[in-house]
Order: structure tokens, then C-alpha cells, then sequence
């Protein structure tokens, strides 16, 4: 073998060396990447909370109560809204054992996920979706009482699309029903059409409540639910 052979061998193999390595680098950082990616899914998943859930009653879909009461209240809420949140686990109750049960109020529950606008994650309208998607096999309440106990911010990664569906394995759902649920542009539509109802009524935050027609904005405590309530009861012109 002439020298310039030799040289020529010793590239050949140094070029093969080098391939080699490289191919156990990449692998080394993919396997890497993978358990980082299942360690975290995992530790989402790990970290759900579970809560007590409410006592729902007449539930049908996304509203309660008897839809022949004659005071109707619709809620506008988005799952990321701490002011939601804070309703939720502050007055609702208090109105049902109050008021709903009683066949007083009709509620009904509309989405209105205005955070998305801050956002380009869109965790609003997801979890807007995976709840219609619940409520299709009749948890749309329980699966809300989920979303609100596992909000810790806006667009920090708890309304992820493997938590939603982790929220709704944890409810015994057909999470394969589930899945197909998420991508159906009919539900999305809905969600999109509850909002443009709320604009077209004037709500511009959340939570808003229409109150037989009448817009009233904010957590408001339970003291002025009665307040309106009551009005309405006696046939007067209520004020919030």
C-alpha cells in the first residue's frame, strides 16, 4: 500500500470514528430529551388535585336547576380567571343550596375565555373544550370543579392537553371518546358561540352573570345574589 493509500485508510477511518461518536452523542441526547419530557408529564400528571366536589343538582349539560324557574342567571366564566375561581368556591354552593334546589334560579354556565387574548397557548379555550367534552358523558359540573381546584395561573401549562385529558381519566371518563371530543370543530363552535353571545349582551370580563337579562359584573359575594334575587322575588326592580 503506497503512503497516499495509507493516508487516505487513516481518513477513511477517522471519518468513521467520528461518525460513530456523533451518532452516540445524538442518541445519548434523545434518550436525554424522552425521560425529561416523561418525567414532567408525569410530575403534571402526579400533581393533579382531586376536590370535593359540589353537590349538583338537576344537572343538564352545562345549567341545573328546573328551567321553568323564573329567575334565570347565565354565569360568563373562563377557567383561568382567578376572579372565577373565587366564585366558584366562595358563593356557588350557597346559591344551589339556596336558591336552585328551592327551584328559585335556573343556572346555566357559558363560556367566555377572554385570557386567551393575552395569550397564544390558548389554555382558556382548551379547557373550554375538554369540559363540553365532559359534558357529553355527563360530568360537565365534576370536570369543572376539577379545572377550578387545578388552576394556578394563566398560560402556565395547567390546562395542558395531557392534563385535561389526566382530569378526565381521573373521572372514569371514555378518555378515547374523549380525545376525539377535543378535535370536533362543532364543540369548539360552541365555546365560540357562547362568547359572542356574551359580547353581544355586553360582558367584557369575567365572571359576568346575566341575571333575568340584566348584566352583572364581578365575584359578587352571596349577600348580593339575595339582594337581586329577592328583588326579582317580590316583583321589584333589583339592584346589584
Amino acid at each position: 500500500m503506497s503512503k497516499r493509500e495509507e493516508i487516505r485508510a487513516k481518513k477513511r477511518k477517522e471519518r468513521q470514528r467520528n461518525l460513530l461518536t456523533a451518532a452516540f452523542i445524538i442518541g445519548g441526547i434523545a434518550v436525554i430529551v424522552t425521560a425529561v419530557i416523561i418525567y414532567r408529564n408525569q410530575s403534571l400528571i402526579n400533581s393533579i388535585v382531586i376536590p370535593e366536589f359540589l353537590n349538583y343538582t338537576e344537572t343538564d349539560g352545562t345549567a341545573m336547576g328546573n328551567p321553568d324557574a323564573p329567575i334565570h342567571v347565565v354565569e360568563f366564566s373562563d377557567f383561568q380567571c382567578s376572579a372565577c375561581q373565587f366564585f366558584h368556591d366562595n358563593t356557588l354552593q350557597q346559591l344551589m343550596e339556596e336558591y336552585i334546589v328551592s327551584g328559585d334560579v335556573y343556572y346555566e354556565y357559558r363560556h367566555f375565555p377572554v385570557i386567551d387574548s393575552r395569550s397564544a397557548t390558548k389554555e382558556s379555550q382548551a379547557a373550554a373544550l375538554a369540559s363540553m367534552c365532559a359534558a357529553e358523558q355527563g360530568q360537565f359540573w365534576q370536570y369543572h370543579d376539577i379545572l377550578f381546584a387545578n388552576r394556578i395561573g394563566e398560560n402556565v401549562g395547567a390546562f395542558t392537553v395531557i392534563r385535561l385529558e389526566a382530569f378526565a381519566d381521573q373521572l372514569g371518563l371514555d378518555t378515547g371518546a374523549f380525545n376525539t371530543c377535543l378535535q370536533d370543530d362543532a364543540v369548539r363552535e360552541q365555546v365560540n358561540l357562547d362568547m359572542a353571545a356574551g359580547i353581544e349582551a355586553g360582558i367584557n370580563s369575567t365572571p359576568s352573570f346575566l341575571i333575568n337579562g340584566e348584566v352583572a359584573r364581578g365575584a359578587l359575594p352571596f349577600e348580593n345574589f339575595v339582594t337581586i334575587i329577592e328583588s326579582l322575588k317580590a316583583g321589584e326592580e333589583p339592584t346589584s
